[in-house]
């Protein structure tokens, strides 16, 4: 049979990996089709949890940040390669079609950022709304966590990062533009591809890139400093896109540009290399090749400082080809500093201006 007769369209994964930390795992073992509706079951289910803390903080060594609030876990997007897939399997779940289909609700999650801070001596750094999965995924148009997030950080004028490929943000304007007005924001907008045949595929419940440059331009139209992240970039698939990509951005007014190459550790090979010979089997081999070649022959790659953006040829033509794009059409833009002077609490503290 055809790989592409195998295609489950709608979603990004095309099976439940099995969860390292569970003894036990779910099997297709009936050829006549009796498991068909466990796997076909596309309904998306919600779970509350009600943490302690919202903030979570991270000592990597090259991280652009180091605090960051996800008021969701997992994401309906179904982006194939997304690196939080891996985090899914703490809560019991699969890195795979769960990732997608069973979300993780912090309802609770203004109401924690205002004790976080709150904190007695508590001095202001910029938080990441979202480090994992994205802050605008579709629930978020009915339950507005993240923009009780936002007015949070308004109040207390805190400064404030987000990453996100959905056009809800646009929702929020007010607030954002609020926030730009005092320094206080960055906006990251990811676009994988131009191409709709591919986004559809390697991000099913996405918003299409026209969307996105749409997201980009009255953004920047309302003076809110935006990134374009070309992100990730995968060999063989999406790696001609760059220059196209960056150009389109900037000429809807982005400061900035950044980009990683895709990195498939833990779970993610498997999903993966499943997903691209059903999607693409003719382009399959070559594009995993070719992601081997950026981490020293292999799919995963740990180590600080290159796991982001790899190493060998393929690597360093894709890292000639981003910095010629970006000095060509984004020369001479930036972002601005966050104002952190800004900032007060309870107790009265603020911060100098740096």
């Amino acid at each position: 049979m055809d790989q592409q007769e195998n295609y489950f369209k709608g979603r990004g994964a095309q099976l439940n990996t099995h969860n390292k930390f569970l003894q036990n795992k779910y099997v297709t073992e009936f050829e006549e089709g009796l498991d068909e509706p466990f796997l076909e079951n596309s309904k998306t289910q919600f779970f509350n949890e009600t943490p302690k803390k919202i903030v979570t903080e991270s000592n990597s060594p090259d991280q652009s940040f180091n605090y960051s609030i996800n008021p969701y876990q997992g994401c309906e997007h179904g982006c194939i390669y997304c690196y939080a897939r891996n985090a899914h399997e703490y809560y019991g779940f699969s890195a795979g079609l769960d990732f997608e289909r069973k979300i993780i609700v912090k309802h609770n999650a203004a109401q924690l950022l205002e004790i976080y801070l709150n904190k007695k001596n508590y001095e202001p750094a910029t938080i990441v709304l979202s480090g994992n999965t994205d802050c605008y995924q579709p629930i978020e148009k009915k339950l507005r966590i993240t923009r009780s997030l936002l007015e949070v950080f308004l109040k207390y004028k805190h400064p404030v990062s987000i990453i996100t490929k959905n056009n809800l943000i646009l929702r929020d304007l007010d607030l954002v533009a609020e926030l730009a007005k005092l320094d206080l924001i960055h906006v990251n907008i990811s676009i994988t591809s131009l191409s709709e045949d591919l986004r559809q595929k390697l991000e099913p419940r996405t918003v299409t890139a026209a969307g996105r440059l749409n997201v980009i331009k009255k953004l920047s139209d309302a003076n809110v400093p935006v990134r374009v992240m070309v992100a990730p970039i995968i060999p063989g698939l999406n790696s001609h896109e760059i220059t196209d990509i960056i150009k389109a951005a900037a000429g809807c007014g982005a400061r900035d540009a950044a980009y990683t190459i895709v990195r498939l550790n833990g779970s993610l090979a498997l999903l993966f290399t499943d997903w691209i010979y059903k999607a693409f089997p003719g382009e399959a081999a070559k594009v995993l090749h070719q992601i081997e070649s950026c981490h020293e022959g292999k799919l995963n790659d740990s180590r600080w400082g290159t796991r982001k953006t790899g190493d060998g040829n393929v690597a360093s033509f894709i890292k000639q080809f981003f910095n010629l794009a970006r000095k060509k059409y984004l020369q001479g833009r930036e972002m601005p500093a966050y104002n952190l002077g800004h900032f007060v609490n309870k107790h009265g503290r603020q911060t100098k201006l740096f």
